[in-house]
């Protein structure tokens, strides 16, 4: 598992709970899915760039089933809508911690805060969850429209389960991300930047210092920069997006995620590719890990 991208539980020694069920009649929240027609694709690449380690190749074709997509990932005022109705407590809140980037967090709060071994920049935080991003004192009031985050892939799927959808396979979110694109790098072509302009929320600056260049220092809007072709805002950076699928097929509890983060850079890390995978354990949760929704077709 790349920890330089999302630590997980496997740094520390932690209770296994079961994650906490939907109710017996569950809520159908209303979406606004995006229907996408399916078909033959190109998914994963060859670049020289990526990481072999991470199964990005070979490029092969494969089939998909039309099916429906969120054009964004769940908001906080989203999940704030489901918790009410339920009563669910995240995985992170269970545990009594979740990892947090270090920059971000008040003194008092990062001295209590001990760093994870490996990657120093990440801390693990009494009291993180995703209504208290960076721990005791933060809160989500004026990020409603930003992505929830701190939510692990239990979480993830007992909000689909009361909402009526469910993960989208690492196909279908591959197919969705490239927006009609062929085997290009990004959503929008191959270049990182237009006329020097950021189209996508990930690191400026010097990392792990903090942020410069005009950037958003952490997560950004659910719809800041502009949609793929086929109308999903920020399938890359922002923040990893869980998927329905095992990192390894036949092997292992690792869930794959896409998409990259706001803390993905270049110096170290080029998962805001398309074709990028990483992965953590199912009850793990981060500060920079969502999700997004998708359903059968109609």
């Amino acid at each position: 598992m790349p920890e330089c991208c999302t630590p997980g539980h496997a740094h520390l020694p932690v209770l296994t709970l079961a994650p906490s069920r939907p109710p017996a009649r569950p809520s159908r929240a209303v979406r606004q899915l995006l229907s996408l027609p399916g078909g033959r694709f190109l998914m994963g690449t060859d670049d020289p760039d990526g990481f072999p380690a991470d199964a990005e190749g070979p490029v092969r074709e494969v089939a998909v089933e039309p099916f429906r997509i969120a054009a964004t990932t769940v908001t906080n005022a989203q999940f704030a809508t489901f918790v009410k109705a339920t009563g669910h407590v995240t995985d992170a809140e269970r545990f009594g911690f979740s990892f947090t980037f270090g920059a971000f967090l008040e003194k008092e709060v990062a001295a209590m805060s001990p760093p994870v071994p490996g990657v120093p920049w990440w801390r693990t935080v009494d009291g993180a969850s995703w209504r208290h991003p960076e721990g005791p004192g933060s809160h989500v009031t004026d990020r409603q429209n930003h992505p929830v985050v701190h939510v692990s892939w239990h979480d993830a799927r007992t909000y689909c389960a009361w909402s009526g959808t469910r993960l989208p396979t690492e196909a279908e979110w591959e197919y969705a991300a490239r927006g009609g694109l062929e085997q290009r790098r990004y959503p929008w072509g191959d270049e990182l930047t237009a006329d020097g302009r950021s189209l996508c929320n990930i690191w400026q600056g010097d990392f792990p210092d903090l942020p410069t260049g005009g950037g958003h220092a952490g997560t950004a809007p659910v719809k800041s920069f502009r949609p793929n072709g086929f109308g999903l805002y920020n399938t890359v950076g922002n923040v990893w997006e869980w998927s329905a699928d095992p990192f390894t097929p036949g092997g292992g509890t690792a869930r794959a995620m896409r998409g990259g983060s706001y803390l993905c850079h270049d110096s170290y890390c080029n998962r805001y590719r398309v074709a990028a995978r990483s992965s953590n354990t199912p009850d793990s949760s981060t500060g920079n890990i969502g999700f997004r929704v998708a359903a059968d077709a109609d």
